[in-house]
């Protein structure tokens, strides 16, 4: 569902100011609403630095001139979609530009670190997304039950489980999950 442009371009601007409140750690906007999520916990961090490691070790060799990093907003304006995945893989030089977000078609990879609140919107929300942006790989690790999925393929038709200490392959790079904690331990 996609709202109207200006519509869109207010949230935007609303969405914007909100980083300055105390506790908020990211803003989207999703369904014509701006979500708020708290800021994320130590563990959460981890799993994003583990991982966005891991990816930047094998990119010179998989896709030189990429890197792994979280921190930058993906808009969608033609689903009216902003998102801040934990990490995404893209062009560096993406982010030498003036544009305020990355546009899908500049993503390889989206990673979600499902949050100890909320997790029905990694699961959900964000899957029907990333798949309608066309996203080749969504990459979703779920700290409060050691557990993850691998999207992939056209439509995300190709969903493939695993447990921490799994060594996965997502796309073409390899993980070790091992270095992954659960919430609780």
């Amino acid at each position: 569902m996609s709202i109207d442009p200006a519509r869109f371009a207010k949230l935007r601007e609303i969405a914007g100011q909100l980083p300055q409140v105390p506790g908020i750690g990211k803003i989207e906007i999703a369904n014509d609403t701006i979500v708020m999520m708290m800021s994320p916990v130590k563990r959460h961090e981890l799993a994003v630095i583990r991982i966005a490691r891991q990816l930047n070790e094998q990119l010179p060799r998989t896709h030189p001139g990429h890197i792994a990093h979280g921190g930058a907003d993906l808009v969608d304006p033609v689903r009216s979609r902003l998102r801040n995945p934990d990490v995404m893989v893209f062009p560096e030089e993406a982010l030498d530009s003036e544009e305020a977000a990355l546009l899908p078609h500049q993503v390889l990879l989206v990673v979600e670190i499902v949050p100890a609140s909320n997790p029905e919107n990694d699961y959900r929300a964000k899957v029907a997304d990333y798949a309608a942006m066309g996203i080749p790989l969504y990459l979703l690790v779920d700290p409060r039950l050691g557990t993850g999925v691998i999207h992939s393929e056209p439509g995300y038709t190709d969903r493939r489980n695993f447990a921490f200490g799994d060594t996965i392959t997502v796309g073409p790079w390899k993980l070790d999950t091992g270095v992954l904690r659960t919430y609780g331990g």
